[in-house]
């Protein structure tokens, strides 16, 4: 039936359904209507279904991208435009090297020159060695304070406070050809992926420094270096306060917090329940606990849980004992004690009837306080889940060196994102939803006397946004050659 009720005529014809919302509800269900589309060409040059990639690109050239890949001496012909492929075709939402071809559809090339096709852009990955991927990471790092410029509040707060979190993941692969892939401490076989974030209070989070290591690398293997170099980068971000290094217990060692000490950072690190500190716990009175409640609940790892009330304690504690004594640091242990719903039946009845989470730190806040910054630490596994559910989804080679660039321009695409969103007033978007509104909006080209118009959809939710960052980052697209 056609739209008027009609019959529609015969012949051989596609059709599709569409709810109006002005049919008629019959039994609580909407009524359907059927259209027919009479045929479906793809033939149109001047449709582009990514135009955010525009502003992006816009945004990258502005910061300084194009010279911070200059550096990356990976031995292939035009290697920064074909990063820039990689990292635009990221951001349209590519998580293996055949989804680049997004970027070769209707008007693309019109917009941007050099596009690679993804057959080179995979041989362009395979000639990386692991030290060119190393390269890539110190570009990343050139890039954020040109970012940074080009987006004056994107670091709002580091002048009071900023935060370096350093946690690693294991990215699962498959088959028996992916090279360095082993079985880590989740069991399943994949290769480990470490990330260094640097946020604000105000300000979202960025990837300072990534690594890609082999599966059954231990988390806190590499991790002193990385955190040195993420604290470094947030005092160029202009982190003239407190920075402060947090991390799990997967972190708690000697090295990792001499890292902090030794580059002027606070640390706030997970402890792990040794017997030095349960018998520091042990020794807390009990008119020392404070109750607390969290108006958002915490979730409890060992009780599988979520809490809403808790008692906090802190104490003096001297951390590594075991160690020499210049490795041994003085510092505030703060505990957090939730009832335990079933009691446990160990030896001691303090630890039967709670449930001790306990961290170190020399920031000097009270115990609540310092529990609050601490707790907030999850920031970097919200960047980590947004990293797999978008380019690291997959790690599309068989070669480690391959995969590693594709993480350090996966991070790139993450950043720029990042800005982009803070420059269209996004500033705490997710990734997905910033490429959902930004990024992945149609568009009809036109040109006129040799410039090109962008004819975007009437009516588009976010078209302020769109208006902000022409504002922001230098004004509608330049003249085309």
């Amino acid at each position: 039936m056609g739209e008027n009720g009609a019959e529609c005529p015969p012949g051989k014809v596609e059709w599709c359904l569409q709810t109006s919302r002005s049919a008629i509800v019959e039994g609580g269900i909407p009524q359907v209507k059927a259209y027919r589309v009479a045929e479906q060409r793809f033939d149109d040059p001047n449709l582009v279904a990514h135009a955010g990639l525009e502003p992006l690109l816009r945004l990258a050239d502005a910061a300084g991208l194009r010279q911070a890949l200059g550096g990356v001496g990976v031995p292939s012909p035009n290697r920064v435009s074909k990063a820039l492929c990689v990292i635009a075709g990221m951001a349209a939402g590519a998580d293996s090297i055949d989804d680049m071809d997004v970027l070769r559809a209707g008007g693309m090339p019109r917009l941007f020159g050099g596009i690679a096709a993804p057959s080179t852009l995979g041989t362009y990955l395979r000639s990386f060695t692991y030290g060119h991927a190393r390269q890539l990471d110190a570009a990343n790092r050139g890039l954020l304070p040109g970012l940074a410029r080009a987006v004056p509040d994107l670091f709002d707060g580091a002048d009071g406070i900023a935060f370096v979190d350093v946690d690693d993941t294991i990215r699962e692969v498959h088959g028996y050809r992916k090279q360095a892939a082993g079985f880590g401490y989740t069991g399943v076989r994949g290769l480990n992926a470490q990330f260094a974030c640097v946020s604000t209070p105000l300000a979202s989070p960025f990837v300072a420094a990534s690594s890609l290591r082999r599966g059954k690398a231990k988390s806190g293997s590499g991790a002193p270096p990385m955190a040195a170099t993420a604290i470094r980068a947030a005092r160029t971000l202009g982190a003239s306060g407190m920075v402060l290094l947090r991390a799990d217990s997967a972190y708690y060692n000697a090295a990792f917090i001499r890292a902090a000490i030794a580059n002027q950072a606070c640390f706030s690190v997970t402890a792990r329940m040794d017997p030095n500190v349960r018998r520091a716990i042990a020794a807390i009175p009990e008119t020392a606990w404070t109750p607390i409640h969290y108006t958002d609940a915490v979730w409890d790892d060992e009780g599988q849980c979520w809490v809403s009330d808790a008692e906090v304690a802190e104490t003096h504690f001297t951390a590594f004992t075991s160690k020499p004594r210049r490795d041994q640091v003085g510092c505030q242990l703060v505990v957090r004690r939730v009832k335990r719903l079933n009691p446990a039946k160990n030896q001691d009845p303090l630890f039967d009837e709670y449930r001790h989470h306990a961290f170190v730190t020399n920031a000097g806040f009270g115990a609540v306080e310092a529990d609050q910054w601490h707790r907030k630490h999850a920031i970097v596994e919200q960047v980590i889940e947004e990293l797999k559910a978008g380019p690291l989804a997959h790690l599309p080679s068989g070669k480690f060196p391959a995969n590693a660039a594709w993480v350090g321009l996966a991070v790139i695409a993450f950043n720029l994102q990042r800005a982009l969103g803070a420059a269209a007033g996004m500033a705490k978007a997710r990734f997905d939803t910033i490429r959902a509104r930004l990024i992945q909006v149609p568009a009809r080209l036109a040109r006129t006397a040799r410039t090109i118009t962008m004819h975007l959809p009437a009516q588009w939710p976010w078209a302020p946004a769109w208006q902000l960052l022409g504002e922001r980052i230098g004004g509608p697209p330049a003249a085309a050659a």
